[in-house]
């Protein structure tokens, strides 16, 4: 994944962006962190074409995010929004899984295969036939990363994935993440979480990349993360916390 020189205003004028500039190796997982305001949630919308540069590059494995190509793209890139809610929307479970993969024409055996192994993933198998508003919040997050997941994607784009969890969900939800043999990107103001699955760490604020290195280190450094209204839990001491696996 590269962005270059990625500039945008929306259409009242506020700008969003100036010229950033981020590359992402395949495999990678990358936190994306700043304030809010700082232009996070308009570069990943960008990652998939939902919003388009109005300056700059943004390609994926290659592929320019331009109209053309816009179905590959949003094949290869897989967004999971913070409300789980915006992606559940069937009466059942499957259906909800089932439905991208449908619509781009997979039926029967196959079908139910990819539904199957999207679920197991996320540990959400058996749970196939319910209702997903009989679920948890957190158990309908794993279903909505399951929804994209069933669409084999090659990055997956998650936006505050911790909000809103208890512990157990959280550890969960993180075993998950790490099993996942797909570029991860990140978007999170839990700094521990971010520090607990990405090795690397992306601060973005006012528009443009203002650090870019490995999570613990970019933790450590107080003056960085006052300067951008980044804040630890109190006590919290990322040097404790060992980096986690490439």
């Amino acid at each position: 994944m590269d962005v270059t020189g990625l500039a945008y205003a929306y259409p009242d004028g506020h700008q969003a962006l100036f010229g950033v500039d981020l590359t992402v190796p395949r495999g990678q997982r990358v936190a994306l962190l700043g304030p809010n305001g700082a232009g996070k949630t308009t570069l990943v919308l960008h990652l998939n074409g939902i919003l388009t540069a109005g300056a700059g590059r943004v390609a994926v494995a290659g592929l320019p995010v331009e109209r053309a190509h816009l179905a590959e793209i949003r094949r290869r890139v897989g967004i999971v929004f913070q409300d789980p809610d915006d992606q559940l929307f069937m009466p059942t479970v499957r259906e909800d899984v089932a439905f991208g993969p449908a619509a781009a024409g997979l039926r029967g055996a196959e079908l139910d295969a990819r539904v199957t192994e999207a679920l197991e993933q996320v540990g959400m198998a058996g749970h196939a036939d319910r209702p997903p508003h009989h679920l948890s919040f957190g158990q309908r997050r794993r279903v909505a990363v399951a929804t994209v997941l069933a669409m084999r994607p090659e990055i997956l784009v998650l936006d505050e994935p911790s909000s809103n969890l208890d512990p157990a969900s959280r550890r969960e939800l993180a075993d998950i993440l790490r099993a996942l043999d797909l570029t991860v990107l990140m978007v999170t103001h839990d700094l521990p979480y971010a520090l607990e699955l990405c090795p690397r760490a992306v601060v973005l604020s006012d528009g443009v990349v203002v650090a870019d290195g490995p999570t613990g280190s970019l933790l450590a450094d107080t003056e960085l993360l006052r300067a951008h209204r980044l804040e630890l839990p109190f006590g919290f001491d990322p040097s404790a916390v060992p980096p986690p696996a490439p």
